[in-house]
């Protein structure tokens, strides 16, 4: 069901791609940027209209109104099981206090007598947070967009999320919103929500920044319109890689590989292990359970294809070489000593550390993000936070002495420079005439 992998002895005598051993899923996002230009340049030009026309055409819904009434919201929360509402405090309750414990404070920095710079934290103004529908109504994906977005500050917020065919939004996606206090719900999904936010269309107004992942046309829309709005990150299938050795339970292993493979058929599981036996009670374990489960189809067509794989190394430390290089989304550690071999981890979205972290845990109620960088982007970016609904801002104050003091510096370099202009600013202010 799933390839093995066998890079012992590779590490040994030159330097080895361990990105190109596993490749991720093909997920040809230029191709698809194509397809939703003419979608997202509609909406620009039609506004509302030409979101209802997109919902229509690749949803199958005829909307009446792009926004969804706050009554429908409470309507979903007075309906939700009470156990899904008691998990979903919880959830919302340990993301906030990592979020409180992220935010960062403003800095002053007096440079010289009168000189003062200051670093000043700054919330985004408006927020269009994106909530994926498809294959599952992500929920989770309401909690992880929305709380790190209000420990920021933002002071607007709007949330988007594909139709049903009632023309609303999951039940329990509206219902989670009600119990966040977000009452700005729209019924739209896809890159025409995406342009929504951008452009803004009908009760819609522009927001300031978009993030949330979605599918490759909403990750299209995001790269297409970056610059007219800001973005998160362009997330693609999600991957998760375990870092095993003899010690670790094959049926835990296996039971997590099994977890990501069911989001999506183009998912990659991938365990990097030492042990040839781990190997194997991983494989029996996957032929027994897979075809257990209620995804079985999806879960198996990700286990098999060349995103997936058991890749055996010599030792933890080749080990280390290869989950670096290949920056998973999610990363589990499952080892002797795995507080000290996670210490090792230079590249992940996320790491679970030993048998009692899986990545379950972490995408719905561990307190910590699950919208993290996929494909490999963990080597140079990082998953959702409040900073990430945050600008630095810098405030520059001089008095006329600290000005005197560095003026001639400053004139100095901009005549290095050929831009006069620019010494005559501080000239002037010095007492004297360009």
């Amino acid at each position: 069901m799933i390839r093995r992998l066998d890079l012992r002895g590779v590490g040994a005598d030159h330097i080895c791609d361990y990105r190109a051993a596993v490749p991720r899923a093909a997920f040809d996002v230029d191709a698809a940027t194509e397809a939703v230009r003419p979608v997202c340049a509609d909406v620009r030009e039609r506004g509302v209209e030409a979101v209802r026309a997109a919902t229509s055409r690749y949803d199958g819904v005829d909307l009446a109104d792009v926004r969804v009434h706050p009554d429908a919201l409470a309507r979903a929360a007075a309906g939700l099981d009470p156990a899904v509402r008691d998990a979903l405090c919880e959830a919302i309750e340990r993301l906030r206090r990592t979020c409180h414990a992220e935010l960062e404070r403003d800095v002053t920095t007096e440079v010289a007598p009168g000189a003062r710079v200051e670093r000043r934290i700054v919330p985004v103004q408006r927020v269009g947070l994106y909530v994926p529908g498809g294959l599952a109504p992500l929920v989770s994906s309401v909690v992880m967009n929305t709380v790190p977005a209000q420990v920021a500050g933002v002071g607007s917020l709007a949330l988007s999320s594909p139709p049903g065919s009632d023309g609303m939004p999951h039940p329990t996606v509206l219902a989670a919103c009600h119990l966040l206090g977000v009452d700005e719900v729209y019924a739209v999904g896809g890159a025409q929500a995406v342009a929504m936010f951008a452009y803004g269309a009908g009760p819609c107004r522009p927001v300031d920044l978009v993030t949330g992942p979605g599918n490759i046309y909403v990750v299209a829309a995001k790269r297409l319109l970056k610059g007219v709005v800001g973005i998160d990150a362009e997330a693609g299938p999600t991957e998760i890689a375990i870092l095993a050795d003899a010690s670790a339970d094959p049926a835990y292993v296996a039971a997590d590989l099994v977890s990501q493979a069911e989001h999506d058929p183009l998912a990659a599981s991938v365990l990097v292990t030492d042990s040839e036996t781990l190997a194997g009670g991983v494989e029996a374990e996957l032929d027994r359970t897979v075809h257990t489960h209620r995804h079985a189809e999806r879960i198996g067509t990700a286990l098999s294809a060349e995103q997936s794989a058991i890749v055996l190394v010599d030792d933890m430390e080749q080990g280390l070489e290869f989950v670096n290089d290949y920056g998973a989304e999610h990363l589990e550690i499952q080892t002797e000593r795995a507080a000290e071999v996670a210490g090792g981890v230079r590249n992940a979205g996320a790491v679970f550390v030993g048998p009692y972290s899986p990545v379950s845990l972490g995408d719905y109620s561990a307190g910590s993000n699950h919208v993290l960088p996929t494909g490999g982007s963990a080597r140079h970016s990082s998953g959702l936070s409040v900073r990430a609904f945050c600008k630095n801002m810098q405030v520059i104050t001089y008095d006329g002495a600290a000005l005197h003091e560095i003026g001639d510096g400053v004139i100095a370099l901009a005549d290095a420079e050929d831009l006069p202009a620019h010494g005559a600013a501080v000239a002037a202010r010095l007492g004297g005439r360009p």
